[in-house]
């Protein structure tokens, strides 16, 4: 049997739509998440310590990360070159400008968004913040992802074969 986190405490999972790894009985699952260059060294110095996720409309992977998970991250257009493991998640609906302001005053310490970024960001009205924590460097690999999706949760269908990489869970 295969457990998930939902709001109603741990309710019985489906195996077939996640990569099946247990951390006391709860489903841990794995992403794909893709950074532009900037933010993946600001994540691999520590500067960036919480991944955030701006969408106007309710995207694949709001509600379906959980501490524990693994994301490996990517670069726009390159390799995925580093593993992360999810400390932490919290989640925002029906945002105005003005709880995105003081999503930003809150956490941009450990966001390290720009005046630009922050200003693109006024009109979403869900957010994703993701604690990060032991982000590791991981030998480079190529992966045949050709779609724009930035966030990708990994399924036995659709996990680019990092499933199955060694040492980095």
């Amino acid at each position: 049997m295969c457990w998930l986190v939902s709001k109603r405490g741990l309710v019985p999972g489906r195996p077939e739509i996640a990569h099946v790894r247990t951390t006391h009985g709860v489903m841990v699952n794995s992403h794909l998440v893709i950074l532009k260059r900037p933010y993946l060294d600001a994540i691999l110095s520590g500067r960036k310590q919480i991944e955030s996720r701006f969408t106007k409309v309710r995207r694949g992977f709001f509600g379906r990360v959980f501490p524990g998970d693994t994301l490996f991250l990517k670069q726009s257009s390159g390799a995925v070159c580093a593993a992360a493991t999810v400390l932490a998640v919290k989640k925002f609906e029906d945002l105005t400008p003005i709880k995105v302001i003081e999503i930003r005053e809150q956490y941009d310490d450990y966001i390290g968004g720009s005046d630009e970024y922050w200003r693109s960001k006024t009109d979403s009205r869900f957010c994703l913040l993701v604690w990060l924590k032991d982000v590791r460097a991981i030998e480079p690999v190529q992966i045949g992802k050709r779609d724009w999706r930035g966030w990708v949760v990994l399924t036995r269908k659709e996990d680019f074969g990092l499933l199955n990489m060694d040492n980095v869970q």
